[in-house]
């Protein structure tokens, strides 16, 4: 969606009659959805509490009034950011790892990407998702649905591949879908924590191969 937002003309009135103000108009122009990416990519490496209305600016190159009138402020841009993240991320992620016909590749394979991404990072900025968890009670209701939202939905998907890697025989029957998917969730969150800088590849690669174990 485009914005265009425009500063009118005023008049005053004055004891001489009225009297014209910003006689020259101005417009500014652009794209809500290029601002949410920008900003995004502000709160995913400073973190919510860290980053300030004018980084925001600084980033997006929108006056601080353009902003406020396009977005309720701060809280609602974050939340437009932390979903657009969850889509575009952790969902196409999901997708893309379903499409694999052995489960148990799939999984090794959400694992194997966490790693790569995390270890190719040069800013370490992680998951935006598991990052705002970090500080999940300091949010609001509606940042905390999301981040719950979206943890529950990445169990779901481990125990979903779980269930079909057992039909399948590519995942022993021995495994039980609820407890290992719930362990491999955070197994996944420990490493993108860890991937921020405690731990290097290979330290990143021996979670990753022990997530492999539990479904072997």
């Amino acid at each position: 969606m485009k914005y265009v937002l425009t500063n009118r003309s005023k008049l005053r009135r004055s004891g001489l009659g009225e009297e014209r103000l910003n006689t020259m108009p101005w417009e500014k122009t652009f794209e809500e959805e290029a601002v949410i990416e920008q900003a995004m990519q502000v709160f995913w490496k400073k973190g919510y509490a860290a980053t300030s209305i004018s980084d925001i600016t600084e980033a997006t190159g929108i006056k601080r009034g353009s902003l406020y009138n396009a977005f309720e402020g701060k809280d609602d841009l974050f939340i437009r950011a932390l979903l657009k993240y969850d889509t575009e991320r952790r969902r196409a992620a999901m997708q893309e790892m379903e499409r694999i016909a052995d489960a148990r590749e799939a999984i090794a394979g959400w694992f194997d990407r966490a790693v790569k991404t995390s270890s190719g990072d040069p800013d370490k900025k992680g998951c935006l998702l598991v990052n705002t968890a970090l500080d999940y009670s300091n949010c609001g209701d509606e940042v905390q649905k999301v981040v719950a939202d979206g943890f529950k939905e990445v169990a779901a998907f481990f125990e979903r591949l779980i269930k079909r890697g057992r039909e399948e025989g590519d995942i022993p029957n021995s495994v039980e879908p609820r407890s290992t998917a719930k362990a491999l969730m955070a197994l996944l969150i420990g490493l993108r924590v860890m991937g921020r800088g405690t731990l290097g590849k290979t330290g990143l690669q021996q979670i990753a191969d022990q997530a492999s174990r539990l479904i072997s």
